[in-house]
């Protein structure tokens, strides 16, 4: 093999690292056709986790790096979001059983075909756009921590020298976790996280609640706030913040919040930790 080829192999084996992966369109973009792709593999340097993606061979398939490969490499618009985001700040006993094994990804694109093809203890699931109307920024390594901070994300290390991920704030990752609870044992769920959130930065939820489009994750969010007697609470900015009209049952049979006029299961109390 030429100097030039051996510096263009070892420049991908350098890229991708212990754990990361790259598509077949990523490797087609860089420069590396389907014929040198096929002669890494055949030689030994490259192997296929799943079709279309590739990863250097005797690295380790993580989750940490599919995620890292989605929003560095692929340049995707995908954040860890709602549950998962809650269990990896450290709430993941408020969590129903099974679930903090599931990496909940929210953005504007459904992530590729391969990442449900990995042979993996987790399981990934797309939860969509999520409820707010914030402008998008990119996921590189030189965007501010501020411009993250304005849409409620911040970059999260998973462990001593791992690359840091996109994952949404505790406020952020609530809101999504209200947007998409649809019966009583998500509102034990979410109270009990509630429960745990002594120490929201209010302007940061005043933001995020202007932003949001789901009546249902405001109301709920507030109605549990409110609940837990929470002293950021009296330091929201609800001005431009719509909360629609009329009453939303969101349990049957359950009891009206007085202020934000969401029903509630009755029994909150007794599932609480």
């Amino acid at each position: 093999m030429s100097e030039q080829k051996i510096g263009k192999l070892n420049r991908l084996l350098g890229e991708l690292g212990d754990t990361r992966l790259v598509s077949s369109g990523w490797l087609r973009a860089h420069g590396y056709s389907n014929s040198l792709v096929a002669r890494y593999v055949g030689s030994g340097w490259l192997v296929s986790p799943a079709r279309g993606v590739y990863m250097r061979k005797g690295g380790q398939l993580q989750w940490e790096g599919v995620v890292r490969s989605l929003q560095a490499g692929e340049g995707m618009l995908l954040h860890l979001g709602g549950r998962f985001a809650l269990a990896l700040q450290g709430h993941e006993h408020y969590l129903r059983l099974g679930e903090a094994g599931t990496i909940t990804l929210y953005g504007p694109v459904r992530p590729p075909g391969w990442v449900d093809k990995l042979s993996m203890a987790q399981r990934f699931e797309y939860r969509g756009k999520g409820p707010f109307d914030l402008p998008a920024v990119p996921y590189t390594d030189d965007v501010s921590e501020q411009a993250l901070s304005d849409q409620g994300l911040a970059w999260h290390e998973t462990g001593q020298g791992a690359d840091a991920l996109v994952c949404a704030t505790p406020e952020r990752a609530m809101l999504e976790l209200c947007d998409g609870v649809s019966d009583a044992a998500g509102v034990y769920e979410a109270d009990a996280l509630m429960q745990a959130m002594t120490t929201l930065r209010p302007q940061r939820v005043g933001l995020l609640l202007r932003h949001c489009r789901s009546i249902k994750a405001k109301r709920l969010f507030l109605a549990l706030a409110d609940r837990h007697r929470h002293a950021w609470l009296s330091h929201v900015p609800l001005d431009g913040v719509d909360l629609g009209r009329g009453k939303r049952a969101l349990v049957p049979g359950g009891r009206l919040h007085p202020t934000y006029q969401i029903t509630l299961p009755g029994d909150l109390d007794e599932h609480l930790a």
